[in-house]
């Protein structure tokens, strides 16, 4: 029987969350498991719990350590790396975009774009250009989707999506959820697939 489907949450602000895009597609189909790619606001998230911005910005400490953590495990994955100069970064737009992508099957290849854009070449990505970039490189028509992305409808699934996030009991990202039972953290991503493969 093939494995169970793990949704995949994720914010494109998070920096650990660009560590899990960039990984999951292959680890994912060694394990012959379905990725289910669920983008959420992240931010509004942590202002419900209290925070004004990510734990790293409020937590000094925690943050100078979040940013060596990275460099070590960019290294280790063999990805590419450079720390931004604004974290964590606006990405409302692709977000939208990213819910379309879910839909059509070009999530996986756009969402490691945006990532890159961000956690390597250090821009920003919540406007039209680098999202519209981002599109015509996948071949896609990048004014028809920003249209839908801007509707109303859209901006509502987003807004639903992130409060179904909520509901799940999500409090950071990446997350992945298989039947009910979430793993947060990039660290916790080989543990999300096994939890998958043995729900078959």
């Amino acid at each position: 029987m093939p494995a169970s489907p793990l949704e995949f949450w994720f914010d494109f602000g998070s920096n650990y969350s660009y560590l899990s895009a960039m990984r999951i597609e292959a680890l994912a189909r060694k394990h012959h498991v379905e990725v289910i790619w669920k983008p959420f606001l992240l931010g509004v998230v942590f202002k419900a719990l209290g925070w004004q911005s990510s734990p790293f910005v409020l937590q000094k400490l925690k943050g100078d350590y979040m940013w060596r953590d990275m460099a070590r495990l960019c290294d280790k994955y063999g990805l590419p790396w450079q720390q931004p100069g604004t974290f964590p970064r606006t990405a409302l737009l692709p977000m939208r975009v990213a819910l379309i992508g879910a839909d059509q099957s070009w999530v996986a290849p756009f969402s490691r774009r945006m990532m890159a854009m961000n956690f390597v070449e250090d821009r920003e990505i919540d406007n039209l250009d680098a999202v519209g970039e981002a599109l015509t490189a996948l071949g896609l028509d990048a004014p028809a989707i920003l249209a839908l992305a801007l509707t109303d409808d859209n901006k509502l699934r987003l807004r639903r999506q992130t409060q179904q996030a909520q509901t799940l009991g999500l409090f950071g990202a990446p997350s992945f959820v298989c039947h009910g039972e979430l793993f947060w953290g990039n660290d916790r991503l080989d543990d999300a697939l096994v939890f998958a493969t043995a729900r078959a």
